[in-house]
């Protein structure tokens, strides 16, 4: 600290935790100050002191760190937290190990009332998508995310419009068209009942003016599945959660929903995610992107929260996040704090709207 050297060279003796300083010498030195001008430093030592900031000591995990992903296994959010526990653990980002959790229970209430009933607990944290706010929405679980402590926005997901590769359909017009025809016997496919495929589907339906047999399951991965097996005939899953079946040859996007095309413009099967035009040029006026964040339970200290801020942003500056990045066409939006609680409220109501109109909202 700044006193302690200052003081060490008005005194011959040595303060503690300080190594003496040279003695006859610095006696010599000393003895030359009046007692007046010593005391005067000495209130500048202090003034000084008191004058810099006291950095707080910094926290890192004791234990075993719990990263709950409230979805199934194979969907969007189970994919980034297993690679974020991939990031930290290849690259040795902190000393405690990290286990990834599947609490998708309730669709992700399971998950969530872990976390609100967690306080304090810094070593559970929870990736989140926006059945953080469907989910109370629909079922009336007493949760909120006032009930968690935001960490940060990682990035934003983006919805798009699926079909089987073996289909004829090469836009979302003439998906649409074949739709209307079949009268409601079309089956959508998407994770979860009353999340966001389903708010996604509604959307679709009010905006086309078509009807769709909503097939709901357990996560992304699983419902890209059933579209290559023909069980469904489209999907919105999330570009994460099909890329790989598009790049087999085995689906086809036929929009987006963003109100702008993705920037991304490496070809990933016979085009680029760039290429697929938005859903609204399609025609089709909608528009809709979904979180992916962090949180951590209720309670828990300022220099915890530091922690997962600054281990995140390790983790998204390593070439693996920005891969997934592209090979997922996020938009890679990052807040934390007060903006990202803010966001946050805003979507909450957003959602609480979009919900209402659809039906979705618990009696």
């Amino acid at each position: 600290p700044i006193y302690h050297r200052i003081l060490n060279n008005l005194s011959a003796k040595p303060i503690h935790p300080l190594k003496p300083s040279p003695g006859r010498q610095t006696v010599r030195l000393f003895n030359r100050f009046s007692r007046s001008r010593r005391i005067h430093l000495l209130g500048l030592a202090f003034g000084l002191a008191a004058a810099v900031p006291v950095q707080a000591a910094s926290w890192e995990p004791t234990k075993t760190v719990e990263f709950i992903v409230p979805a199934g296994t194979g969907g969007g959010a189970d994919q980034m937290a297993r690679l974020i526990q991939g990031i930290v653990t290849k690259n040795k980002l902190m000393k405690s190990s990290m286990v990834v959790v599947n609490k998708g229970g309730g669709a992700g209430a399971e998950g969530f009332l872990d976390i609100k009933n967690s306080k304090g607990d810094a070593h559970k944290i929870v990736i989140t998508l926006s059945n953080l706010f469907t989910t109370p929405l629909a079922t009336g679980v007493p949760f909120s995310w006032k009930d968690m402590t935001p960490v940060a926005m990682l990035a934003l997901d983006e919805f798009v419009l699926w079909v089987n590769a073996e289909t004829p359909h090469k836009s979302a017009q003439d998906y649409l068209g074949a739709a209307k025809a079949a009268g409601g016997k079309l089956k959508m496919g998407g994770t979860g009942s009353k999340q966001e495929d389903q708010i996604v589907t509604a959307l679709v339906e009010k905006s086309a003016g078509v009807k769709y047999i909503y097939v709901p399951y357990k996560g992304g991965g699983e419902v890209a599945v059933q579209l290559v097996g023909k069980h469904v005939d489209s999907t919105v899953n999330n570009p994460i959660e099909a890329v790989a079946q598009w790049r087999g040859g085995k689906l086809r996007p036929l929009c987006v929903f963003d109100g702008k095309r993705l920037p991304y413009k490496e070809k990933i099967a016979d085009k680029a995610w760039g290429d697929i035009p938005t859903c609204k040029e399609s025609g089709l006026d909608v528009e809709y992107v979904m979180l992916r964040g962090i949180f951590m339970p209720p309670d828990v200290k300022p220099e915890q929260i530091a922690f997962y801020v600054d281990l995140m942003q390790k983790v998204r500056a390593t070439p693996e996040w920005k891969k997934f990045m592209d090979e997922g066409a996020f938009n890679q939006t990052f807040m934390t704090g007060a903006e990202f609680a803010k966001w946050v409220a805003n979507e909450e109501i957003r959602h609480r709207l979009l919900m209402q109109e659809a039906g979705f909202v618990a009696k």
